[in-house]
């Protein structure tokens, strides 16, 4: 437990700073679910759509450094990819 007034000031912090996070991971999961999806399904204007829908998504948790930039940059390639080598 904190002892001193800043120790339980960051303890604060962390804590609301862990929720926000724990909240962009989330929404930078799901809408890359979303993408996974729309290929599974074999979708392709779904797949596009949903994938414009996550881009921002994840270049903000990269951002906010929620996942690592060159991470969100890869993820965003790879989706690219599958979805331009559906038929």
């Amino acid at each position: 437990m904190a002892n001193h007034k800043s120790a339980e000031k960051r303890a604060r912090q962390t804590e609301r700073r862990t929720g926000v996070n724990a909240a962009r991971r989330s929404r930078v999961r799901t809408s890359i679910k979303k993408v996974e999806e729309a290929i599974e399904a074999g979708n392709k204007k779904a797949a596009i759509d949903a994938l414009k829908a996550a881009q921002p998504d994840i270049q903000r948790g990269a951002a906010a450094r929620v996942i690592a930039k060159n991470a969100a940059a890869r993820r965003v390639s790879r989706l690219n990819a599958r979805i331009k080598s559906m038929a």
